[in-house]
């Protein structure tokens, strides 16, 4: 399909949307959202009615060769209708054969105002109508004057100091139907990217909610799925056990609620101590070894909250992926940046890469799945970096790295935009 076609197939889109919205207006009584129905030739083809003058001078047989002035008004009409008609998508307007069309009219008015004078120079202005529809930009000024000092002089040679009148028409044709046109197609395009805009932000909102819903979901369900094996096999030698192993269950519940609610709303504040803690609590659960080590200045809230996610799911991958039997967790804090590494001995297997998102492309080949992939693209909207890969002698390293004062918060907008150089995942 070609450019054009694609641009005349939006125009039938924009018409079906306005006569939808003229119903919704008699449903309702709302203002539509579209004001008014899309342009086109149609609306330019009306103004033809001043060459009524022409065409009753040829019918009652007051024109001299009547057959050349039939002739002349036929192709006239005919390059009017091509040319106002093609004014409407921009490849159409641009290209030669519009031009050329646009020149051929200017040749038949001149020759049909030279020839028969009095109504006929009335095709000046139609001519500047034209112009105005098809030139657009730095040309235009030039186009009016230019058209207006040919009208002039045509009309001079016929009709005196009537020049004057046919001169100024073709050039308030020109530069008005310019402008009119001009500001249509700004005003649709300001609609398009409002659109455009609003599409992006639901999207943005969507892939936000979709990162959030993973990373609790993911490493909350793995803590449940731990803890309740874990009573399970201690409740036929140790009820006690097993019934704290249950409570903690009931903990992690209540608090994967309150976060997902928090997930929703979009104003989730954590805190790594708390992420710590659960980690370790999920890690003795699955058997494997915990060994935290935290050093270095307070951090951030925000910064609290993404190092908060890395140990989510780094931990949840431990936990399911690794077969470790001991897992060390050091977050290492200066005045500058603050690094966390998640390092455990099993297999050195990374969890498995994700299918492409429908949303942007989370997924794909490369290491880890959906979970790092996002957790990536958190840490470079805040100017970080993560590291993911086999350890220097076995087992699983995951590295992430933050400023100690981000300059922005992340946010759902900047964490869909494409990953750079600084916050890739790479391999270790």
């Amino acid at each position: 399909m070609s450019a054009w076609q694609e641009k005349r197939t939006d125009w039938k889109g924009d018409r079906d949307a306005f006569v939808a919205d003229q119903k919704a207006v008699r449903k309702t009584g709302k203002l539509p959202e579209h004001l008014g129905p899309p342009p086109s030739g149609f609306a330019l083809l009306p103004w033809l009615l001043m060459g009524m003058g022409a065409f009753s001078n040829l019918f009652q047989g007051k024109t001299p060769n009547p057959w050349i002035g039939g002739i002349g008004l036929l192709v006239f009409n005919s390059l009017y209708i091509h040319v106002v008609f093609r004014a409407f998508t921009k490849e159409a307007r641009e290209a030669r054969s519009t031009r050329g069309a646009l020149l051929a009219l200017g040749v038949v008015t001149c020759l049909l105002g030279g020839l028969y004078g009095g109504s006929w120079l009335l095709f000046f202005p139609l001519l500047g109508l034209a112009a105005g529809a098809i030139v657009r930009g730095r040309w235009l000024g030039k186009t009016g004057i230019g058209l207006s000092a040919l009208a002039g002089v045509v009309a001079g040679l016929r009709d005196g100091w009537g020049a004057v009148n046919v001169a100024y028409g073709t050039f308030l044709s020109t530069m008005v139907t310019a402008a009119i046109l001009s500001l249509s197609d700004a005003v649709r395009e300001l609609r398009a990217a409002r659109e455009e805009l609003a599409r992006q932000a639901v999207e943005k909102e969507r892939l936000r909610f979709s990162r959030d819903l993973h990373d609790l979901l993911g490493h909350t369900l793995s803590v449940i799925v731990v803890k309740s094996e874990a009573a399970r096999r201690l409740a036929p030698r140790d009820m006690d056990a097993a019934l704290v192993q249950v409570s903690d269950i009931e903990s992690v519940g209540r608090q994967a609620l309150t976060e997902i609610r928090e997930a929703v709303t979009g104003y989730r504040e954590g805190s790594l101590a708390a992420d710590l803690d659960r980690a370790g609590s999920a890690l003795r659960a699955a058997g494997i070894e915990p060994v935290v080590r935290q050093s270095g200045p307070p951090l951030a809230a925000q910064t609290e909250v993404l190092l908060g996610w890395v140990v989510r799911e780094a931990v949840t991958n431990v936990v399911r992926h690794s077969g470790a039997g001991r897992c060390e967790i050091t977050v290492d804090g200066s005045a500058e940046h603050v690094r966390l590494r998640v390092t455990d001995d099993g297999r050195g297997v990374a969890p498995p890469a994700a299918p492409e998102s429908p949303v942007s492309g989370i997924g794909g080949t490369g290491i880890g799945g959906t979970g790092l992939k996002g957790l990536t693209e958190r840490l470079a909207a805040a100017g970080g970096l993560l590291e993911a890969g086999p350890g220097a002698r076995n087992g699983f390293t995951v590295t992430a790295e933050l400023p100690v004062d981000p300059v922005d918060p992340p946010d759902p907008a900047r964490m869909a935009e494409p990953v750079d150089a600084v916050g890739r995942v790479r391999s270790l």
